[in-house]
This record gives structure tokens, sequence and C-alpha cells, in this order.
């Protein structure tokens, strides 16, 4: 009676803040025209007919980049996929790695519905999914319920259950009701499995981590080591990959301490959300921070444009006086994040000096880079609590300690990252096996 009850106030609230909704949207389009666009899939009205897909919901670009080995073997396999999105930076990454599959009719990038039984009466019409992922841990009660109604088995995938995600719903256990009504769970690990478990998910399964799947595009690490000499000389390099709003000036008081060391190393700064490019290149140029752009200085396909060529003398080795060259370079791009990384030889991961924790450190660990974390990881606990007691993770908890790490850690060597890497492996496979146990796919 209670979920019931929740249910219909859920219904009338999104009925009522309808409006609001539509002003937040045309307000963040103003940044981002995507936001106001195609606005007649969030009403549950589509273009595309493609029925029988695999319905996979990333809602923005780090479920969507999670996501991407799952398709792909999908795809490859002769399923039809439909990907659902809320912000543009998912859709993006969707229209970008299977631009070939979307002309070809086998995938469609669009919309999720609004929370409403009508919106997704329309999706499910379009698109008529056997089955439904949705990645990470997303509880939309309307998605849920109205694919209950239409008959999809919607699955959690790739799921971890946050320690502090469980004491916010102890105290709400609401949130426990709408998981149990999910057809299943496709978790990452042994203890996420027992977390889920004790409230009531039902049919888990531990599949892995899909990031650990994730292609390398061949690509960004060639630029990257083409670029490297031109961009650093001799320097060593530290990356800060998915730098999010509320510690930038953490990250760069620690910068400007590391610059006076001896080793001097070169920076990469890559802010999470486009949005940011301009405020952060302002807070760089605030503080007297020598830095320069990669939308000024590279081209589309990574190559110099107006990069003096070499930036770097002295112990560069490039005729001129060390110092006299930029210090940092500011990644105003997205889908390179490899490339950014490639360039480094140590990463330290956003997000973890904020409440809303830190973000993927797989990525650097593909690349057999060390990664630096803050003290809140509960996001990210598989696998940064593994990857920590094997050495390949150094968490900080105070920003003192993420100033002297940056100078005095140097991280394990190649060869224990790849052992921990290949160590957690294999969740594409794991989860297709699943998939097809629970569900008649093909």
């Amino acid at each position: 009676m209670r979920l019931w009850l929740f249910l219909r106030l859920w219904s009338l609230l999104w009925h009522l803040g309808l409006p609001v909704v539509l002003v937040y949207l045309w307000r963040r389009g103003r940044k981002d025209p995507l936001y106001a666009q195609h606005l007649s899939e969030r009403f549950g009205r589509y273009r595309q007919r493609l029925p029988g897909t695999v319905w996979v919901h990333a809602v923005s670009l780090g479920e969507m980049r999670s996501a991407v080995p799952l398709i792909r073997a999908l795809l490859d396999r002769g399923d039809r996929v439909v990907t659902t999105h809320f912000t543009p930076a998912g859709r993006r990454e969707a229209d970008r790695i299977f631009a070939a599959e979307i002309a070809a009719g086998r995938l469609a990038a669009v919309w999720v519905p609004f929370e409403t039984a009508w919106a997704y009466a329309g999706f499910f019409r379009a698109f008529r999914p056997r089955a439904g992922l949705v990645m990470e841990i997303e509880i939309w009660p309307r998605m849920i319920f109205a694919a209950r109604r239409a008959g999809v088995p919607l699955f959690m995938c790739n799921a971890q259950y946050p320690t502090k995600s469980m004491a916010r719903d102890a105290k709400l256990t609401l949130r426990h009701k709408l998981m149990q009504a999910y057809a299943g769970a496709f978790v990452k690990s042994d203890l996420q499995a027992q977390r889920f478990a004790s409230v009531g998910v039902p049919n888990i399964h531990v599949t892995g981590e899909l990031r650990f799947d994730q292609p390398i595009p061949p690509a960004q690490l060639a630029a990257a080591r083409t670029l490297r000499p031109l961009l650093a000389g001799d320097r060593p390099v530290l990356t800060f990959a998915s730098a999010v709003e509320g510690e930038d000036d953490i990250y760069l008081d620690a910068i400007t301490t590391a610059l006076k060391d001896p080793s001097r190393p070169f920076v990469v700064y890559v802010p999470r959300k486009p949005e940011r490019f301009d405020e952060v290149a302002g807070m760089l140029a605030a503080r007297s921070l020598k830095a320069i752009r990669r939308s000024a200085v590279l081209d589309s396909a990574l190559t110099p444009k107006n990069l003096p060529s070499p930036l770097w003398g002295g112990d560069g080795g490039g005729g001129h006086p060390a110092g006299q060259g930029p210090d940092i370079l500011l990644g105003d791009s997205l889908g390179e994040m490899y490339f950014y990384i490639a360039l480094s030889d140590r990463v330290v991961t956003g997000g973890g000096f904020t409440p809303h924790g830190a973000h993927n450190i797989i990525e650097p660990l593909a690349l057999k880079r060390p990664v630096i974390v803050g003290p809140e990881i509960h996001t990210i606990e598989y696998p940064a609590v593994e990857a920590i007691a094997a050495g390949v993770c150094l968490r900080v908890k105070t920003p003192e300690e993420l100033t002297q790490a940056l100078t005095d850690w140097s991280g394990p060597g190649p060869e224990a990252i790849e052992a921990f890497f290949k160590a957690h492996s294999g969740a594409t496979q794991k989860t297709l096996a699943a998939l097809d146990a629970q569900v008649k796919i093909r």
C-alpha cells in the first residue's frame, strides 16, 4: 500500500513539475543545445522504430563508457540495441562510437522518457525491448514499474551498492522496495552481491566490472606518444582526470606547490563537464598558472595546429631556457580521456574530495598508470578497495597528503598493475551469459 501511494505521488509530482523540468532543459540548452533538441523523445515520441532490441540505459557519459564493451558484444552477435540517456554527454558518446551501427539501423541512441507512464508507453511501442539493462545503480520508479507492466525484464547491470547509499536507504526503506521490483541484478563482486541480497534484491549474478573490458583507442595512444615530448620535454607528467566542481582549489593548490619542486612536473588538467572548461581556464589564469588549452593548440585529429615546437628548453632539451613554456594543458574536449591519461606518469582521479565521491580509476589502470584518489571512494568501492590493497592505487585523505603524493609517490611498476588488471577482466562475457540465462534474447 505504501509503495502504491508513493507511485501515485511520484506521478503527480512529475506531471505538476513538467514545466519546471522543461525550463531546466531550456536553460541547460543555452550552454549545450543538445539538451533542448529531440524534445519529443522525452515525451515518448520517437521517429525510430526498432523492435526487438536490447535496451541499455546509460544516463550519462560514465555509464555509457562502461556499457560500450557489452553493447559491442551484443551487436557483434547480431542483436539490435537501443540506448537511452538523460545528458548530452552520454548521447554524444553513443552517437560517436556507434555511428556506423546507427546508420545501418542496428542501434538507436535516444533520450530516456520523462518519468510518466504514458511517456514510457511510447518508448515501449517504438522499441519493444526484450530486456532492459540499467547501468550502475539508477533507481527511477516509473521506469521500473512501466517495464514490469510492459513485460520487459529490467536488470541492474554492472551494479554496486555503495556504503553511503546503504546507510541512507536504511533510514528510508522505500528504495529497497524499488530495487526489489527489478527482475534481477548483475553485480560487480561477491561483496556487492551480499549487499544487494541483504535488502531483498532477487536473482543476483556476479558478473564483474565492465569497464575492465573497455576498448582503448590506439589513435589516442599514438597521439600521446608523439605529443608528450613537445608538451612536456623530459618533465614528469601528472594528469588530473575528471576534476569536478568544488575541488579545483584543492587541486590547484597542490599543483602550485608541485611546480616549485625540482622535478617541476607538467600537468594535464581535465574538468569533468564541458560547461566548466571556460570557468577552469579562468581559475588557472587567476592564479597566474601558465596554461594552454587543448582546443587552441591541437586540431580534431590531435595534431598540432598552434603549438610552438618545442615548448620547453633547458632540461627538456628544446633550446630555450627551462621554465618559459606552459606548465598546464587544459583538457577542454570530450571523448579523449585515454589521450590525456596516456600523456601521464601518474593520474589523480577527480571527485574524491567532494561528497559525491571519486570517479572511475579503471582507465588509468588499463594504461598501467598508478592512480591517486581522494578520501571519498564510496562511489568506486569496487575496484578501489581491491586496487588500494594491491598497491596500484593510493588513497589520500587530506589536501596535504595529496600535495605530498604528487612529488613523493611514484607508484608500483607496470607489472603489478598488469597483474591486477588481468585478475579483474572478463565481465562482458559473464554479463552476456547471465542475461541469456534469464531472457531468451536471440
